[in-house]
C-alpha cells in the first residue's frame, strides 16, 4: 500500500493574511488539521480544524485587515473565488450589495498523494467515477490525484471552473501530473469548456469538479455517449439524495413515471403506475465519501437505482482503512425480494414505502397461499389464527376514486366485496386516482390525458367486470390475493363449521355460499375432519359448496 504524502504551501498562505492572524496560527501549531481561516467583517477571526474551531483573536475584522489579504491575492472572478499563483488555496469572497468585500473564506489546499489507493482499481477500470459527498470531506482532493493517476497512462483533460484542481494561475500544479488543464472564464459556461475539451482536444479522459447545472449534467451524458472516460464529482451524501434532485439525477439515469399492463404489474405485485430509471446512467460507478477514510461504492449503478425505485435497494460496497493503515473492503450480501405489493419510491409522495412485516406467535413470517395450505393441514396455523391475523391488519387510508368509463355501481360493489375504504367521486378534480377501460385509454381520451399531465396515476382495466375491479382494488391497496381471501375467511369458515353440524344432526346436505379457490379449499379440509363428503358446484365467481353424509 502506498502511503500519504501531503504537499500544502501553506506558507503562502499565512503570508497574505494578517501578521496578528498568522502569528496566532503559528502558536496553535495545528496546520496538518487546518482547513479554512474565516474573516468576517466586525465579527472575531477564526479557524476551523478538522476537530473544531479556534478564536484567533479578540478583536473584531476591520474593512483594512480584509483589504490587506485581497491586495496580496489574484483577482476574483465571477464566482467570486481567487487564488495564489502555483498554490491550491482558495479564497471566497462575501460581497454586500454595494459589491464590496466584506468577509473572506480562506480554504487551505493541499495536494495529498495516495488518497485515491482505496478505489485505484476503479479509476484504472476505465469506467465513469462520480464521487458524491457533502462540502469539505475530499471530494476535489482525491478528484486532483485520480487525475495524476489517469494522466500515466492515458490524455487527461481537466475542466478546472474554479482553479481548484490545478491551482490559480496558468501553468497547473504540479499535484495534477502530465494531465492539461482546461479553465473556465465563467462559471455558467462550464458546461461548453467540456464539450470544446472532447472536439478540440481528443481526450481518454475528462475530469470535472463540481457538477451542478442541468446543463452540465446533459454536457456530461454527451461526453459519456462518446466513449470518454468521465471522473467528476457533485455535492450530496447518497445515491437517494442525488436520484430525488431533479437537476443531477440524469447523471444516474433519471426517473420517470410508467404505467404497467396488466400481467406486468400482477407479476411485480405492484401498482399499475410505478417509478423506473429514464436512460442509461452517465456514471457507472458512485462512489459516496463518507468520510477521508471510509467510502461506499455502488458499483453497478444501473442495478443500484433499478433496486433502489422497486423497493429492495442493493447496499453498496464499503471500503475503508484500519487503524493500521490497511485498506479493508467489505461486501454486502443479496438483498431480499420484496413481498408482493411492496412498493419503491411512490408516485405520491417519492418516499419508499416498505410493507410492514407480519408474524405469527411462533415467530414465523406471513407464509403464502401455498405454504399456509400445507401448514393449516398439519395444525400449525389453523383457520381461526389465520383469521386474527387478517383482524389485526392496520386501517387503510381512503383514495378517491375517478371513474371514467367503468361502471360505478360495480366498482362500488367491489370495493364493498373487499372491505377497502375507496370511495369513487364525480370529478376528477377531486379524485387520487383515475381508472378507466383499455379502449379509452388507448383512444387517449380527454380526462385521461389531463390526469397523465396532473402526474395522476391511471389504472386500466380490460374488462367492466367485478372481477376485473376487484384485481384493481387489490393492486391498489396492495392487498395480495391471500389478503382478499382473508376479509371473507372467518364468516366462511364460521357458515362451514354451522353446516358441517347441520349434516351431522340429520340434515341431507347443505350447500354454502360462493367463496374463492382457497377458502373453498378450507371447507374442504374442514369437511374430512369431520368425516363428512363435499364437492364444489358452479361456475366462477358464484362456484360453491355443497356437503353430505357419507
Amino acid at each position: 500500500m502506498t502511503g500519504k504524502r501531503i504537499t500544502d504551501n501553506l506558507d503562502a498562505m499565512l503570508n497574505v493574511l494578517p501578521p496578528g492572524i498568522t502569528g496566532r496560527l503559528n502558536e496553535l501549531n495545528q496546520s496538518d488539521e487546518l482547513l479554512e481561516v474565516i474573516l468576517d467583517l466586525g465579527r472575531v477571526p477564526t479557524a476551523r480544524y478538522v476537530n473544531g474551531e479556534q478564536v484567533l483573536s479578540q478583536a473584531e475584522i476591520t474593512h483594512q485587515e480584509i483589504d490587506y489579504v485581497v491586495e496580496r491575492i489574484g483577482a476574483f472572478d465571477t464566482d467570486n473565488r481567487a487564488g495564489m499563483e502555483r498554490t491550491l488555496h482558495r479564497i471566497s469572497a462575501i460581497r454586500n450589495r454595494l459589491g464590496k468585500i466584506v468577509g473572506l473564506t480562506c480554504r487551505v489546499g493541499r495536494a495529498v498523494y495516495g488518497t485515491t489507493d482505496i478505489v485505484q482499481d476503479l479509476i484504472e477500470s476505465g469506467k465513469s467515477l462520480l464521487l458524491l459527498g457533502r462540502p469539505g470531506v475530499g471530494k476535489t482532493t482525491m478528484l486532483r490525484e485520480a487525475a495524476r493517476i489517469l494522466a500515466e497512462k492515458k490524455r487527461v483533460v481537466i475542466v478546472d471552473t474554479s482553479n481548484e484542481i490545478g491551482g490559480d494561475g496558468d501553468v497547473p500544479h504540479p499535484a495534477v501530473g502530465r494531465a492539461r488543464r482546461m479553465q473556465v472564464s465563467t462559471p455558467s459556461l462550464q458546461h461548453e469548456v467540456m464539450i470544446e475539451a472532447v472536439e478540440n482536444h481528443n481526450p481518454e479522459a475528462i475530469v470535472i469538479d463540481e457538477i451542478g447545472r442541468e446543463l452540465e449534467a446533459a454536457a456530461a451524458r454527451t461526453i459519456a455517449e462518446r466513449g470518454v472516460q468521465l471522473i467528476g464529482t457533485a455535492h450530496g451524501n447518497t445515491l437517494e439524495n442525488l436520484l430525488l434532485n431533479p437537476t443531477l439525477s440524469d447523471l444516474v439515469g433519471g426517473i420517470e413515471s410508467v404505467t404497467l399492463s396488466d400481467e406486468e404489474a400482477r407479476r411485480r405485485g405492484t401498482q399499475k403506475t410505478v417509478l423506473e430509471r429514464r436512460s442509461p446512467p452517465t456514471f457507472d460507478v458512485l462512489i459516496e465519501i463518507q468520510t477521508r477514510d471510509r467510502l461506499a461504492v455502488h458499483v453497478d449503478v444501473a442495478s443500484s437505482v433499478d433496486a433502489l425505485l422497486r423497493g429492495y435497494p442493493i447496499p453498496p460496497e464499503v471500503r475503508y482503512r484500519d487503524e493500521h493503515g490497511e485498506i479493508r473492503i467489505e461486501r454486502p450480501a443479496p438483498p431480499a425480494r420484496p413481498a408482493p405489493g411492496a412498493q419503491g419510491f411512490r408516485r405520491q409522495n417519492g418516499e419508499a414505502g416498505p410493507e410492514r412485516a407480519r408474524t405469527y406467535a411462533n415467530g414465523r413470517s406471513r407464509p403464502g397461499q401455498v405454504e399456509r395450505e400445507e401448514l393449516a393441514a398439519s395444525g400449525v396455523v389453523t383457520p381461526s389464527m389465520i383469521a386474527a391475523e387478517a383482524a389485526e391488519r392496520a386501517p387503510m387510508q381512503t383514495v378517491r376514486i375517478y371513474a371514467y368509463g367503468v361502471a360505478r355501481n360495480r366498482l362500488i360493489q367491489a370495493a364493498k366485496r373487499l372491505g377497502v375504504p375507496g370511495v369513487v367521486v364525480n370529478d376528477v378534480n377531486d379524485a387520487d386516482i383515475l381508472v378507466t377501460l383499455r379502449s379509452y385509454y388507448r383512444d387517449r381520451q380527454r380526462p385521461v390525458v389531463d390526469a397523465e399531465n396532473r402526474g395522476m396515476p391511471i389504472y386500466v382495466l380490460r374488462a367492466n367486470t367485478v372481477s376485473q375491479m376487484q384485481q384493481f382494488l387489490s393492486d391498489l391497496f396492495n392487498l395480495s390475493v391471500d389478503a382478499v381471501d382473508e376479509r371473507g375467511l372467518e364468516p366462511a369458515m364460521h357458515s362451514a363449521q354451522a353446516a358441517i353440524e347441520a349434516v351431522l344432526n340429520g340434515e341431507r346436505w347443505v350447500e354454502l355460499p360462493p367463496a374463492s379457490a382457497y377458502i373453498r379449499r378450507l371447507q374442504h379440509q374442514m369437511v374430512r375432519q369431520a368425516n363428512l363428503t363435499s364437492h364444489s358446484y358452479g361456475k366462477e365467481p358464484y362456484r360453491r359448496v355443497r356437503i353430505f353424509r357419507d
